[in-house]
């Protein structure tokens, strides 16, 4: 006998699964929700809102974004490597989806770029402290808060451990109570929305090849492991590749001050361990096309390289580029930050007072180095010959000292992993779907190809609260249709 019996189980308390159990429930199914965490909201408490298309925000500020633009974007971003009809329903969905944010009460600031070259798709979730971090987190609350008020049942510290099938069919879930008691959950659908394996350095590992610590810094994301994909998998879904969802990193970033990786970010000099450039700079505000870069290199490691009369002009003017995630051109604090990653021996960070001295503690060839800061200080005084960086980006490196900065492969986590329809139902090898399971979110999240694509800035959180959405009125279709038969 079920421990538990309720028309949809949905596996996950982050966005997507908040936003799954709110649709669900407004279209009247009967809901329960389980997660791991002792909170709902999971790694996108963090986040700042999702994307948007075709929205009044944009509409007001005279931004032509479309859906059809967007479409053809990212069809030809990824080569058509990705499912289209997931693709556009994700997309002609979104404006509604803010609005529909809206009348549970969340509030935005408007739509915004990532950097300059982007679209204005980034819908940032507006908050009694500004623009920044965590906004996402007010969104969760009002999520969690409407599911309540229609009579959602959450049970958190509950980890699912298996999904239960009858014939093709799935039927429930097996999960754990806090107590360490194994408890039967009897659903006519389960949705699965766990948030891919961020946390689970084995796991992408295994599933990418990249080595967590050694050429990949991911972002911490505790308690992601993997849980929804394995239990997908061993239910008969088609497996996808896994792959991270990547963002260039500094290697021992994350203990210094803001003004470190706003100056070092900027489109100066960077060079490979050969002591050879290999991108234009300008590009390094992609934080997606930065780490692909730097993922190609020896060792997967960049160096950002400066001047003390660059950082000078940074400080006194203020840094080249700005983005939503690194707002604040002042950098006044850069150099308080370059003396506490000295005093506590951070190795990402180099100071010297020659470039010899600089290429031989970072692990640069020190000839090629100078050699490439020869070559590139002729192009500040002319054109880029070799990879044509604007002229505005080219300051020479000639003032001791000179500062260097690790760049390493990053990412915010794993996509993908699973096969759906733009139903979001989970499908099997033959791509027909299995009854009763779906999945949205990150877990599903396939339409990125293996790069990010921050032209169309909020598709991490989009995707999960439109995923989610979609799981949810097509489950509710899906046991109410049953329930007439």
């Amino acid at each position: 006998m079920a421990d538990y019996t309720t028309q949809i189980c949905i596996v996950g308390a982050g966005p997507t699964g908040l936003a799954a159990a709110v649709q669900a429930a407004e279209d009247g199914a009967d809901v329960l929700v389980i997660d791991k965490a002792a909170a709902v909201g999971g790694a996108a408490n963090m986040g700042m809102g999702p994307l948007g298309i075709g929205t009044k925000y944009q509409k007001r500020d005279m931004q032509d974004i479309t859906v059809e633009r967007a479409f053809d974007m990212i069809m030809t971003y990824t080569h058509y490597m990705v499912d289209a009809r997931v693709v556009k329903r994700y997309f002609e969905q979104s404006a509604e989806t803010i609005e529909w944010l809206e009348e549970k009460g969340v509030e935005f600031e408007g739509a915004f770029k990532y950097f300059p070259q982007a679209e204005p798709t980034w819908h940032i979730v507006k908050t009694d402290q500004g623009i920044g971090p965590r906004a996402a987190s007010f969104m969760n609350k009002a999520l969690y808060g409407r599911a309540q008020e229609l009579g959602v049942e959450f049970l958190l510290e509950t980890p699912a451990k298996k999904l239960v099938k009858e014939g093709d069919a799935v039927t429930g879930v097996i999960a754990t109570t806090k107590d360490g008691k194994e408890i039967t959950i009897d659903a006519k659908a389960v949705i699965v929305c766990t948030g891919g394996a961020g946390g689970n350095p084995e796991f992408i590992k295994k599933e990418t090849g990249w080595d967590f610590g050694k050429n990949m810094f991911n972002f911490a994301i505790p308690g992601i492991v993997g849980d929804g994909l394995r239990m997908m998998w061993e239910a008969g879904v088609d497996k996808l590749p896994v792959r991270i969802e990547q963002a260039a990193n500094f290697e021992g970033i994350d203990e210094l001050p803001q003004a470190i990786p706003n100056v070092m970010l900027q489109p100066n000099l960077l060079v490979n361990s050969h002591g050879k450039r290999f991108m234009n700079e300008d590009y390094m505000q992609n934080a997606t096309f930065l780490s692909n870069a730097v993922g190609q290199q020896k060792g997967c490691v960049g160096f950002s390289i400066v001047d003390s009369s660059i950082v000078k002009y940074y400080i006194r003017n203020g840094v080249d580029n700005v983005s939503l995630v690194r707002p604040d051109p002042d950098v006044s604090g850069f150099m308080d930050g370059i003396k506490q990653a000295q005093e506590t021996g951070n190795e990402g960070i180099v100071v010297a007072d020659t470039l010899e001295e600089l290429a031989e503690k970072a692990g640069i060839d020190v000839d090629n180095l100078l050699e490439t800061v020869d070559e590139y200080n002729d192009y500040c005084d002319s054109v880029d010959e070799e990879f044509f960086k604007p002229k505005r980006y080219l300051r020479p490196i000639t003032r001791a000292p000179f500062y260097c900065a690790k760049v390493r492969p990053g990412g915010y986590g794993t996509v993908g992993g699973v096969r759906i329809n733009e139903n979001c139902e989970c499908c099997d090898s033959e791509f027909e779907p299995i009854p009763g399971l779906y999945a949205a979110g990150a877990d599903a999240c396939n339409f990125y190809n293996d790069s990010y694509m921050f032209l169309l800035p909020g598709n991490s959180m989009g995707w999960s609260v439109n995923s989610g959405r979609i799981a949810g009125m097509e489950a509710a279709e899906f046991v109410q249709e049953d329930d007439e038969e």
